[in-house]
C-alpha cells in the first residue's frame, strides 16, 4: 500500500511515465519541454509514436512542432502530463483540429492482496487473445492495424527494468484476462497497464485475479507507488476505485487523425 502524499506520488508517476516512454521508443527527438517518441516498426500505433510534453513548453509553438516531428505518420498525438501546461496547450491544439481526452493516473491506496492466481506468460501466448480484443474494440481497423497493436507489446520489454505479462487462465488453460506489469524497484514505482478480459470470460473474476497478482508482485518487488491509467469518463475507473485506486493526476491526450 502506498503511503506517500499525493503530490509525491504524482511526481514519481510522471517521472516513471517519461522514463518508460523514452526507454521504450526506438528513437526520440527532444524539444524544450518534451520529446517525440518514435518507432517506425509500429508506425500505426499512437502509443509508440507521439509527442510527450513533460515540462514547461511554448503552447503556441506546439502544433507546428508536432506537425514537423510527426509529419511521416498518418496521425498526430500529443500527451501532456502537467495540468497547468495542458490547460495552456489546449487552445492552440484545439484550433489546430485536435480533440482531447482525459486519462486519469490512479495510485493504489488499499491493502495489498495476499494472493493472486495469475501467472507470467510470454507474448506468443497473448497474440490470439490480443487480436480478438482489438477487433472487438476497433471493429473498423484493418489487419495491419491489428497486427501492429498486437506486436507493439514486444517493445514494452525495453520500457522498464522489469516488465512482465500476467494472465489468468480458465479451467481449460485458455487465457481469460491479462495485463502488463512494469516494475522499477530503484524508484519504488510500478505501473499496471492494459488490463483486459476476453469477451468469452467477462464477469468471471479473471480481471480481479490479474490485478491482485500484479499488486502482490509489485509489493514483493519493493514498489510502494503502484499506478494505472483509466479514462476519466469510462466505467473501469469506478471498478478500480472499488479496488483501492484513487486519482492523483491525469494525462491530457490531444489527438487528430
Amino acid at each position: 500500500m502506498s503511503t506517500a502524499p499525493a503530490a509525491t506520488e504524482l511526481r514519481r508517476v510522471h517521472a516513471f511515465v517519461s522514463a518508460f516512454t523514452r526507454r521504450q521508443a526506438a528513437r526520440t527527438v527532444d524539444f524544450p519541454g518534451g520529446f517525440a517518441a518514435l518507432d517506425d516498426a509500429y508506425a500505426l500505433s499512437r502509443g509508440d509514436n507521439h509527442v510527450l510534453v513533460d515540462g514547461p513548453t511554448d503552447p503556441d509553438a506546439l502544433p507546428a512542432r508536432t506537425e514537423d516531428l510527426l509529419a511521416h505518420l498518418p496521425h498526430r498525438a500529443v500527451y501532456v502530463l502537467d495540468e497547468a501546461t495542458a490547460a495552456a496547450c489546449a487552445e492552440p491544439l484545439t484550433r489546430a483540429g485536435y480533440d482531447c481526452a482525459k486519462v486519469l493516473l490512479m495510485c493504489h491506496r488499499g491493502p495489498v492482496p495476499e494472493l493472486g492466481g495469475a501467472r507470467e506468460v510470454d507474448l506468443p501466448a497473448l497474440r490470439g487473445p490480443l487480436a480478438e480484443s482489438w477487433r472487438r474494440f476497433l471493429p473498423e481497423a484493418d489487419d495491419d492495424v491489428i497486427r501492429a497493436l498486437v506486436e507493439r507489446r514486444a517493445a514494452r520489454r525495453r520500457g522498464a527494468a522489469d516488465v512482465r505479462f500476467l494472465a489468468s487462465h480458465d479451467e481449460w488453460g485458455e487465457v481469460a484476462a491479462w495485463a502488463d506489469l512494469y516494475l522499477d524497484p530503484a524508484s519504488g514505482t510500478a505501473q499496471i497497464e492494459d488490463l483486459v478480459t476476453a469477451a468469452s470470460h467477462l464477469r468471471q473474476g479473471h480481471a480481479g485475479v490479474v490485478l491482485d497478482t500484479a499488486l502482490r508482485r509489485a509489493a514483493d518487488a519493493g514498489c510502494t507507488t503502484v499506478f494505472l491509467s483509466a479514462l476519466a469518463d469510462d466505467w473501469p475507473r469506478h471498478w478500480y476505485e472499488r479496488r483501492g485506486f484513487v486519482p492523483v493526476g491525469a494525462v491530457h491526450c490531444f489527438e487528430r487523425a
